[in-house]
């Protein structure tokens, strides 16, 4: 039951809780679609939003709840929370504003020509940057064509790495 947080950083930017605060059903809709890829995105923020203000969604465990009545239980794959509660950390660590600035200042500048950039991505908007990065720049050299997934045994002992994706690129003379 922790706090509806979800920063990697308590002491940097907002969290889950004070998202919702400020954030419209049509901002929080448009989150889950792109950051969540949720079919019922508008369905679930406007009950999130009303269980916010009615002070019903409070920790991790009133969220899931919340997502488990919108969504339902499935009987197979990953539980219906999980996407959502990926976009939700994507959108308060601005992961993916901070991936761009990675792909395409830091990394370039950071690793000598020749050397190897190894890159693991858990969600299909990760993995798109990071591939079109490796594919556009004339600095990399793709050094896989089709990602490196986790093999049905690793998948077995791990589960976290089944969205696991690997990409790999030299770094060319500039």
């Amino acid at each position: 039951e922790a706090p509806l947080d979800m920063r990697f950083d308590s002491s940097a930017g907002e969290s889950v809780a004070e998202l919702f605060s400020r954030i419209s059903a049509e901002e929080l809709t448009q989150l889950l679609r792109e950051y969540g890829e949720e079919p019922q995105a508008r369905r679930l923020a406007e009950a999130m939003l009303t269980q916010h203000r009615q002070r019903q969604l409070n920790t991790a465990g009133d969220l899931r709840r919340c997502i488990e009545s919108v969504l339902g239980m499935r009987k197979t794959g990953s539980h219906p929370a999980t996407r959502i509660f990926q976009a939700l950390r994507i959108a308060v660590n601005q992961e993916l504003e901070h991936l761009e600035r990675f792909l395409s200042d830091v990394l370039p500048r950071r690793l000598a020509a020749g050397g190897i950039a190894a890159i693991i991505t858990f969600h299909s908007l990760e993995d798109r940057m990071v591939k079109s990065a490796f594919r556009v720049d004339s600095l990399w050299e793709n050094l896989t064509r089709k990602p490196l997934t986790a093999s049905p045994a690793e998948v077995r002992l791990n589960p976290r790495s089944r969205s696991a994706k690997l990409r790999v690129a030299r770094r060319l003379p500039s």
